[in-house]
């Protein structure tokens, strides 16, 4: 971003008086539909599982986690096979209405706002699945002695005490709306992200493309002060009981209700596209896939995911926790930092890298092999980089509900500062640590532009193999590695559900449902 410190005033007049205007207008319209649609979809799947019991909840509660496996990318290309002109429903509709039907454009924002909505809410709905799991039920109960309702108790308890987590839960999701690149050019939608792509590829202007990013940053520290207003000065601590949140039985309509909404959602996001992908494969039996070569690239992706996200999760503790822990308003804003990387384009982060790694290799003489291993070190870096803000996200919002008195206490008894660290911060941050950790290797898994500059020479992740695939208009052999990455993404969800021993809490999973009061007899 040095470049960015002398820009280039005749490529900026042109880009103001040109396309940049309409960026920007869009940039900002697709942040706030995406924002508002994953607030509205993750946190009312994240209330709908565990506040209310009917027949499946358990199912959907993990269910509803797998569309963050499904890349927008793949979810945008199906969904246009579906729903364009010359896909299945505007024919079947054609057909059935006459020719003159109308349906809504397909390649607009909103298309693209609802594909983006469908692959993000699960971030918004894990944190916030997570801030009602961590919630006692005592303040909840004694809102509702005093008379409030159902919907009230909600607002005015529960959601505050949920707000941080939420507000870490939509930053992430716009820092992924902003750096955006390829789901939105099906839909032709051009943002900011989309630009800076085409100055780079197209004009081969790297200073203006470096300024853009540069411009991506700061829409990116905006976004990150109105994460840190939206949370409020106001501090929100829980006392007293471990038993979580009592369920309410649903019957009748309300129970069909429940059952439907998740079943749409699952079917949006994840049923439909793996079907089309499948027909894709059925419809074209001349799809030879080289097992050996799938189970390699396959092999590559995971191992760079976990390392990524391993790395990750250990420098976001420590940063978090060390910021916490010092108690120093600087260090705090200093550790933010960490995060900026998540607002950095893929192709930006890779490029820096790139310069970097070629700086060393250049300044130590290294060999061949060093050279490799360089690649290897380099690439994971960068996806450190660019994803740290997931795992320091997730961990920063469990160490918001440590109360100070509880340190102070410790301080009190005589516990030393690694004491501290190790039995009280550590214990709590670990949910979000892991959370943090399977958010990265996810996003690890669907990465593209940094896999393509930095990989080292002959190395191919799945990734990569869906590019390839894609470029040369093979879109049935593309869906073989669609799927792969799909299956590989799941990986990590199914592992964290494993891990994270709260979601079998006893307090949670065996507590007697209550009926709905309104099915009660008075």
């Amino acid at each position: 971003m040095i470049g960015a410190i002398s820009p280039k005033k005749e490529a900026w007049i042109e880009l103001w008086q040109g396309p940049l205007p309409g960026m920007l207008w869009t940039t900002g319209a697709l942040l706030v539909l995406v924002s508002a649609g994953t607030l509205i979809l993750g946190t009312g799947l994240a209330w709908l599982t565990t506040m209310y019991d009917f027949p499946g909840r358990r199912i959907f509660t993990w269910s509803l986690m797998l569309p963050l496996a499904m890349p927008a990318y793949i979810l945008g290309f199906v969904f246009l096979s579906i729903f364009d002109f010359a896909g299945p429903v505007q024919s079947a509709m054609r057909n059935f209405f006459g020719r003159d039907v109308w349906f809504p454009n397909v390649n607009s924002i909103w298309s693209a706002a609802v594909v983006m909505t469908l692959t993000l809410y699960p971030y918004v709905y894990i944190l916030a699945r997570l801030a009602f799991r961590e919630q006692t039920s005592a303040t909840y109960e004694s809102a509702r002695l005093l008379g409030d309702s159902r919907f009230n108790a909600a607002r005015r308890v529960i959601l505050p005490m949920a707000r941080p987590t939420l507000a870490v839960g939509i930053a992430l999701v716009m820092m992924e709306t902003l750096t955006d690149f390829a789901t939105v050019q099906y839909f032709n939608v051009k943002t900011i992200s989309v630009g800076i792509y085409q100055v780079w590829q197209g004009m081969f202007d790297r200073e203006t493309a470096v300024e853009l990013a540069a411009l991506v940053l700061l829409i990116a520290v905006i976004i990150l002060a109105v994460e840190r207003v939206f949370r409020g000065q106001a501090k929100y601590y829980q006392h007293g009981g471990s038993r979580g949140l009592r369920r309410v039985k649903l019957s009748g309509w309300r129970r069909n209700v429940a059952i439907a909404i998740p079943l749409v959602v699952l079917f949006l996001a994840i049923a439909m596209p793996i079907a089309q992908l499948l027909f894709w494969i059925f419809k074209s039996p001349a799809v030879v896939t080289d097992l050996s070569r799938a189970f390699e690239f396959l092999s590559n992706s995971l191992g760079f995911a976990i390392a990524a996200a391993g790395g990750a999760a250990f420098l976001a503790l420590f940063a978090a926790g060390g910021a916490r822990f010092s108690g120093r308003p600087s260090v705090r804003r200093a550790a933010r930092l960490v995060i900026i990387g998540y607002a950095v384009p893929g192709p930006v982060v890779g490029i820096g890298v790139l310069v970097m790694l070629t700086w060393v290799i250049e300044s130590s003489g290294a060999n061949p092999t060093n050279v490799v291993l360089l690649s290897f070190i380099g690439l994971v870096y960068a996806y450190i980089v660019r994803f740290m803000a997931l795992a320091y996200g997730s961990i920063d919002a469990s160490l918001e509900k440590i109360t100070p008195s509880i340190v102070d206490s410790a301080h009190t008894l005589g516990a030393g500062p690694t004491r501290v660290m190790r039995q009280i911060y550590f214990p709590i941050a670990r949910s979000g640590a892991i959370a943090g950790a399977f958010l990265v290797a996810i996003d690890v898994l669907k990465e593209l532009p940094i896999a393509l500059l930095i990989r080292p020479f002959g190395l191919t992740t799945t990734s990569i193999w869906v590019w390839q695939l894609a470029a040369e208009s093979r879109w049935a052999a593309a869906a073989i590695p669609s799927l792969l990455i799909v299956a590989t993404a799941i990986l990590p969800i199914i592992l964290y559900l494993r891990s994270d021993k709260r979601f079998h809490s006893p307090a949670l999973e065996q507590s007697r449902p209550i009926p709905d009061s309104r099915k009660v007899k008075k």
